[in-house]
């Protein structure tokens, strides 16, 4: 990158919303965010986000495509990397790679600290009514994960119950099913609410909408597996696709609990969080329209 490139970069990034602009987009690499999601994300009219997109653009920081009826914006990786690697490649001798900071998880948390390697991770399992996939995810993070995270789930139109198989699977595989009830997402987006370090759609309607903004900056990811609510057949077989689900899950989550949080940056971590979501039974998220 020439020097030129560099402060055109950086001052395209030298305002406040264009800054969150351009995390947002970070976040969500590879799939971008369509204009209006961006819009309703960081509660900007459509005619400043689109001055705010064009800086963004002419400084090659992001790129677009459309998408149906849609445009669809995302962080332009190479440039990225080329103004980070300007910064940095007179530093530590010519040697960037032995003295760059390991990059922070989520916010400003920084990683090197030692307290990192024990702290309690919040995740919060997303899906439309709350009733089934979601809460099999938060019953195999209790268990499974419980010595590093706490789990939670919600729903964007919560059914308000539970599905009856979707405790008996948990509870059949010795997880815990207390306290588990059917509640919208907008409890965690309160002030007072747990600070989610992992946002995390478990159905392709949940992750077709648009989330509250969740404070701490979460990491996210889809995950979706098949509805198995919407199983047909004798009873037998409809506990048997709640059995799938529930294994499917349990394999995502399983990965998702070895993963080195405390030494990996955090784009090799989101990398990581979009190939567990391509595992085996995996659905496609559903794009928003509009």
């Amino acid at each position: 990158m020439e020097k030129s490139e560099a402060l055109l970069a950086l001052a395209a990034l030298a305002q406040d919303s264009r800054l969150d602009i351009f995390r947002l987009l970070v976040r969500s690499l590879p799939d971008g965010v369509p204009a209006g999601q961006i819009s309703d994300a960081l509660g900007l009219p459509a005619a400043t986000l689109s001055f705010h997109l064009g800086q963004l653009k002419s400084a090659a920081l992001i790129d677009c495509r459309r998408d149906g009826r849609q445009l669809i914006y995302s962080a332009a990786y190479p440039t990225m990397s080329a103004l980070l690697g300007y910064l940095s490649d007179e530093c530590c001798g010519g040697h960037p790679s032995a003295c760059l900071p390991t990059q922070p998880l989520t916010g400003d948390r920084t990683m090197a600290d030692p307290h990192e390697l024990s702290r309690i991770y919040n995740v919060l399992f997303l899906c439309t009514g709350n009733s089934a996939r979601s809460i099999l995810a938060e019953g195999i993070l209790r268990k499974d994960g419980a010595a590093h995270f706490r789990a939670f789930s919600a729903g964007s139109h919560p059914k308000g119950a539970v599905n009856p198989l979707a405790l008996k699977v948990l509870e059949s595989f010795d997880y815990p099913t207390g306290n588990m009830r059917s509640k919208s997402w907008s409890e965690y987006a309160t002030a007072d609410a747990p600070v989610m370090d992992f946002v995390f759609t478990v159905c392709d309607d949940a992750a077709g909408e648009v989330c509250p903004i969740w404070p701490g900056q979460p990491m996210t990811a889809h995950w979706g597996v098949p509805d198995p609510a919407a199983a047909d057949g004798s009873d037998l077989q409809k506990e048997a696709a709640f059995v799938t689900a529930f294994r499917q899950l349990k394999s995502r989550i399983g990965v998702f609990v070895a993963v080195p949080l405390a030494s990996i940056d955090s784009l090799a971590l989101g990398r990581r969080l979009r190939e567990i979501g391509q595992m085996e039974g995996t659905t496609a998220a559903r794009p928003k329209v509009g």
